[in-house]
């Protein structure tokens, strides 16, 4: 129990990152703090950052992967990631990007990968 607990909360922190990485330069240059950043310069920032969500990423599927005696198959632990990916994405587009909408279709993307969850966790 402790592991699967310890492993999803890494993989939140993780994913925190990650986004973050992934883009939050696209809210840098909105705010026109990195609108004359060479891309280079955004790749290496961008690797700054993802280098702390590879810290807790891959402890996380180390403690949770079942063959390290952890709660979690290699499947299990994919799709989990997928859908807290998804989760913390649209928590940092609501928050940083209040101009994207949020549509019907994007919900029903959303109960699909929950859907996903289910079935992988289904025995």
């Amino acid at each position: 129990m402790i592991k699967g607990i310890l492993t999803v909360g890494m993989l939140i922190v993780s994913n925190v990152f990650m986004t973050f990485a992934w883009y939050g330069h696209l809210k840098l240059q909105e705010m026109k703090i990195s609108t004359a950043w060479p891309l280079i310069l955004v790749i290496l920032f961008s690797w700054g950052i993802a280098l702390f969500e590879y810290a807790f990423q891959v402890p996380a599927n180390r403690i949770g992967f079942a063959g390290n005696g952890g709660p979690f198959t290699l499947l299990q632990l994919k799709v989990l990631q997928e859908v807290i990916t998804l989760i913390i994405f649209t928590l940092f587009t609501r928050v940083f990007f209040q101009g994207e909408a949020l549509h019907w279709n994007h919900l029903a993307a959303f109960v699909c990968l929950v859907l996903a969850v289910y079935f992988v966790f289904l025995k």
